[in-house]
C-alpha cells in the first residue's frame, strides 16, 4: 500500500496528529498502524484523566507551550463532539513547612506561563475548596480540570476514519522499517506500507521504532508502573475535586494525589515503580528481554543510583497498603486504610538519556523522511491535539 503520510501508534498523539493534518490538507493520504486491535489502549487509556493547567512546566519549554495550547484546543474539542469535561480546579497543598517554598515557585510559574486566577490559600482557606484536606497553605489552581481520554481518542479516531483520505489498521505490527529517498517502506507481518513520510508516535516503543528505521539515539525509554486505588463510594465524600501536594523539583513524578474522574469515582495515587517490561501493568508482570535492556542501559543504572532513596520509597508503597494509606494521609487525615479499593494502573514511557538524566521535555527528533516523538508523558494527553499540530505542520513541510 502506498500513502503519503504513515503514523505508527493510535495513541492520542498519533490520532492528534492524523486529525490535523487531514483538517491541515485534505487531500494528503494518512493511514495509522496500531498494533493493538483497537486505539488508545496503553497511556491514553490508562492515565488519571486530568486536564492539566500547565503550571508545573518550565517557561518557554515544549511542555508548557503545547499544554497552554493544548488545554484550550481540548476543551473547544469537547464541546464540539459533545464529550463530557469539566473544569472543577484543584489545589496543590504545603503539609509542611520545608514545601513553602517550593508552593512559592509553583505559583510563580504559574503566572510566568500565563495562567489567571491562581490564588494563594491559608490553612482556613483550603477547607473552603476541601473540607477533609489538611495543609499549612496551598494554591488554587482554576484552569485544571477532568475528562475521559479514552472518549477523546475514540472521536478522533471516528473523525480520521470517516475522511476519504483517512485510515486506521489495527492489529498492525511493525516488523520492519526500510528508509529510502522517497521515505521509508513499513512491513508489518501481512503488509507493506511505502509513505514519503513517517512520523513515530509508538509511545513505550518508540526508541525501538526509531532505532528500526536506523536512528542513533541518545536515550532510552524506561516504563514506570504508576498504580492506583479508589475510595470505596461511600467514602467519595472525602474528596471534592483534586488535591495534590507539592511536587518535588529534583524528581519528574508529582507524587501520590486525590483525583475524581469524570465518572465521579475519586482515585488515590498513582505511585512510579520501575516496571519490568514495557506494557507491565500489574506487579507480576516480567519479560526478561525488556527488563535487562533497562538495566543494561547506562543512563538507567546512573537514574538508579541517583534516586534509590525515592524509588525504594516508591516500592515499598507498592507492595505495602499501610504506607500508600499513610502518604494519602498527609492530605486527607480522615482516610483509612479500609477505604481503598485496589484500582487500575498505567505505564509511563519515561526518556533517560545515556549520562542519567530523566527527559523532562517533550522530545522530538527528525531526519529524512521521519519524525520521532521519543517523548511525550503528561501532560501529553491535554497537550495532544497541539503537539499534532506541531507534528502535522513538520510533516507536511517535509512532504513539500
Amino acid at each position: 500500500m502506498k500513502t503519503d503520510i504513515l503514523i505508527i501508534g493510535a495513541g492520542i498523539v498519533g490520532l492528534s496528529t492524523a486529525h490535523q493534518l487531514l483538517r491541515l490538507n485534505p487531500n494528503v493520504r494518512v493511514v495509522i498502524l496500531e498494533k493493538e486491535g483497537a486505539v488508545a489502549l496503553h497511556q491514553t487509556g490508562n492515565n488519571s484523566g486530568v486536564i492539566h493547567s500547565g503550571i508545573y512546566y518550565k517557561p518557554g519549554s515544549l511542555k508548557a507551550d503545547n499544554c497552554l495550547r493544548g488545554y484550550h484546543m481540548l476543551i473547544e474539542f469537547c464541546k464540539a463532539e459533545g464529550i463530557e469535561y469539566d473544569v472543577c480546579g484543584k489545589i496543590v497543598v504545603a503539609t509542611k513547612t520545608e514545601e513553602l517554598s517550593g508552593l512559592e515557585a509553583l505559583y510563580q510559574r504559574g503566572i510566568l506561563n500565563g495562567l489567571s486566577g491562581l490564588r494563594f490559600l491559608s490553612q482556613a482557606e483550603i477547607t473552603e475548596y476541601e473540607p477533609h484536606c489538611v495543609g499549612i497553605k496551598g494554591v488554587f489552581v482554576p484552569q485544571t480540570g477532568i475528562v475521559d481520554y479514552k472518549k477523546v481518542a475514540l472521536a478522533l479516531a471516528n473523525k480520521i476514519t470517516s475522511h476519504p483520505n483517512g485510515q486506521i489498521v489495527t492489529s498492525a505490527k511493525i516488523e520492519a522499517i526500510i528508509g529510502n529517498n522517497n521515505g521509508g517502506v513499513v512491513h508489518t507481518k501481512t503488509e507493506r506500507y511505502e509513505a514519503k513520510v513517517i512520523v513515530n508516535c509508538a509511545g513505550l516503543y518508540c526508541d525501538k521504532v526509531a532505532e528500526m528505521a536506523g536512528e542513533k539515539l541518545n536515550m532510552q525509554i524506561i516504563p514506570f508502573r504508576g498504580e492506583y486505588y479508589s475510595l470505596k463510594p461511600e467514602k467519595a465524600f472525602l474528596v471534592k475535586n483534586l488535591i495534590y501536594p507539592v511536587p518535588d523539583a529534583n524528581f519528574p513524578f508529582l507524587g501520590v494525589h486525590f483525583t475524581r474522574r469524570i465518572s465521579g469515582v475519586i482515585e488515590a495515587g498513582p505511585n512510579a515503580v520501575f516496571a519490568f517490561r514495557r506494557e507491565g501493568y500489574k506487579k507480576s508482570d516480567f519479560l526478561c528481554s525488556e527488563f535487562w535492556d533497562s538495566i543494561r542501559f547506562g543512563g538507567f543504572r546512573k537514574v538508579a543510583l541517583k534516586y534509590w532513596k525515592m524509588g525504594l520509597g516508591e516500592f515499598y508503597r507498592s507492595y505495602s497498603k499501610p504506607a500508600f494509606t499513610k502518604a494519602l494521609q498527609k492530605l486527607v487525615p480522615d482516610i483509612k486504610e479500609t477505604d481503598l479499593i485496589p484500582a487500575g494502573s498505567g505505564v509511563r514511557a519515561q526518556a533517560c538519556d545515556r549520562d542519567g538524566l530523566l527527559i523532562d521535555d517533550f522530545y522530538i527528533q527528525e531526519s529524512e523522511g521521519f519524525i520521532h516523538v521519543l517523548n511525550a508523558p503528561s501532560p501529553a494527553a491535554t497537550s495532544g491535539l497541539s503537539i499534532g499540530l506541531e507534528l502535522a505542520e513538520r510533516t507536511l513541510k517535509k512532504l513539500g
